[in-house]
């Protein structure tokens, strides 16, 4: 597995996380690590022919992430080479067979396509799994929404201040739905840990989000699916959204 590391960062957490993911997976084609100065986003990978890349910020490569971040997107990697429906069949296909004949704002495609990615983190994740302790991705889960809640201004409105939010509600809202039922799905916590509680509180303050079905969906994901099974899953976390958020669309359920 041939992983070359660009941009002047530090090879050393992606050339362990590389003897790791060989323990028990390898990748046919290379991996480019290209360092990115974009803060808003973390990691990502992309495939543009004949190698894999991997673009990682600068805060992201130099934190104690890094190597569990390079796990996360190995999986990606591995899962489109093997051709999993997840990594394969086109988002684009499930949104919009589901949001034909409808007028929809552009921030709810936006959030249609967050869902999808949260659908393929589900399936690299129960890869990296393998590697990563649940102690540490819960640490790191329970941070991210932390960090939502308090970016959000939650407790100043609680408190009867004045809010100053600073990200969207509603996308914070499927991220934590996301978190919860990726835990859920590998029974890493229990009931009574910060980590739902920082999901729920970012539930309340986005009450058209179907939070608890979305939770769901995401942690009841079939394990390897066929493509039929896989599209009506996505489709179905798509609907659910669009439903309730949508003028006219379905009740939230809680």
């Amino acid at each position: 597995m041939e992983v070359a590391v660009q941009g002047g960062a530090r090879p050393t957490p992606f050339l362990q996380a590389r003897d790791l993911f060989e323990t028990e997976f390898d990748l046919d084609l290379p991996v480019r690590v290209y360092v990115r100065s974009d803060p808003d986003e973390r990691t990502w990978a992309s495939h543009p022919g004949g190698h894999h890349v991997l673009n990682i910020s600068n805060a992201a490569a130099r934190s104690a992430m890094a190597c569990e971040l390079a796990l996360h997107e190995f999986a990606h990697m591995y899962r489109y080479e093997q051709e999993h429906v997840s990594h394969r069949h086109p988002t684009e296909e499930a949104i919009y067979l589901t949001l034909a004949g409808r007028r929809t704002a552009t921030e709810t495609i936006t959030h249609c396509y967050q869902i999808a990615n949260h659908v393929k983190d589900i399936y690299a994740d129960d890869l990296t799994l393998r590697f990563v302790s649940g102690r540490k991705l819960v640490t790191f889960l329970e941070s991210q929404l932390a960090r939502a809640v308090a970016e959000n201004g939650i407790g100043d409105h609680v408190s009867g201040g004045v809010r100053h939010p600073t990200i969207d509600p509603e996308l914070a809202a499927v991220n934590a739905a996301f978190a919860a039922g990726l835990v859920d799905r590998h029974d890493l916590i229990g009931s009574s840990h910060d980590l739902y509680t920082f999901a729920d509180i970012l539930a309340y303050d986005a009450p058209t989000i179907p939070f608890q079905r979305l939770r769901g969906l995401f942690g009841d994901l079939p394990e390897d699916p066929t493509v039929s099974q896989f599209r009506r899953s996505l489709t179905d976390a798509i609907q659910t959204y669009v439903d309730a958020t949508e003028p006219g669309g379905e009740p939230k359920s809680s």
